[in-house]
């Protein structure tokens, strides 16, 4: 065997080994989710649906849900929307302090996210926006724009930067350039944004936490259930939770990938 391909099988295995300490925890949560035992014990009991049933018939538990798919689908459209417009201001202009811009747009996901939800609590209660969905809203925005950004200024980074003068000297002007040439061009990263922005906000907890007030989102509820007893809902709704943010990202990514391949070709 020669070095590369035993640095390649370690490699391989490394990778492996990340794949399931990661994903091992999943799993057994999804089969416990079916265990007709309350506790998490092995060997597991029967095959049921019981704890399933009792959350579809937990009115608090669909309207955390309700909430959670509103805050994600509103949050992923601003976010993307800011996104763009801060990656396209990068990709087309100079302007003196763009360093600092850029480094001030960023910002937010290095921040620890308990130090960012005291600060959005105390400014929306300040404004009088605390404690509503809106708050929930205006908060994962914040948060979650940088990485729209990310994506849609790596897209732009593979435009060939003579299409917009070709568009100009054409007649074309500068919001039909921006129709016709640039958000078709961002349009699987713009798409790619979106689901990952909303996978990002239907799981965050902690900023959710803080400034949601009574209109709880499903990783709040998921915080109750569990303090001071064990209840296997708990796995049930962390299924749910888990197939919808894995196939947002997934989308996320096949739409990566291809726009990527296509830029190769």
């Amino acid at each position: 065997m020669t070095k590369d391909k035993f640095y390649n099988l370690i490699l391989k295995f490394y990778l492996f080994f990340i794949f399931v300490f990661i994903f091992t925890p999943i799993a057994f949560s999804i089969i416990f989710s079916f265990n007709s035992q309350r506790f998490p014990t092995i060997p597991l009991g029967n095959f049921s649906l019981e704890w399933y049933i009792k959350i579809f018939n937990d009115a608090e538990i669909w309207q955390a849900a309700i909430n959670s798919v509103i805050v994600s689908s509103i949050t992923c459209l601003i976010a993307t929307f800011l996104g763009f417009c801060t990656a396209y201001s990068d990709y087309r202009y100079r302007f003196k302090f763009k360093g600092i811009y850029l480094a001030l747009v960023l910002l937010p996901p290095t921040i620890p996210l308990i130090i960012l939800a005291l600060a959005m609590l105390a400014w929306l209660s300040k404004i009088g926006m605390s404690g509503q969905l809106w708050s929930i809203i205006c908060a994962h925005s914040v948060l979650t724009a940088p990485f729209a950004m990310a994506i849609i200024r790596l897209r732009l980074n593979q435009m060939d930067p003579d299409l917009e003068a070709a568009s100009w000297n054409l007649g074309g002007s500068e919001w039909a350039t921006m129709r016709n040439v640039i958000l078709p061009y961002c349009k699987p990263a713009i798409i790619s944004s979106l689901c990952l922005t909303a996978a990002v906000s239907f799981d965050e907890f902690a900023i959710s936490w803080f400034v949601s007030g009574l209109n709880k989102t499903v990783p709040v509820i998921i915080l109750e259930i569990v303090q001071g007893n064990i209840d296997p809902q708990v796995n049930a709704i962390g299924t749910f939770v888990f197939f919808t943010s894995i196939t947002l990202v997934i989308t996320a990514q096949i739409f990566f990938l291809t726009w990527q391949m296509k830029g190769k070709k």
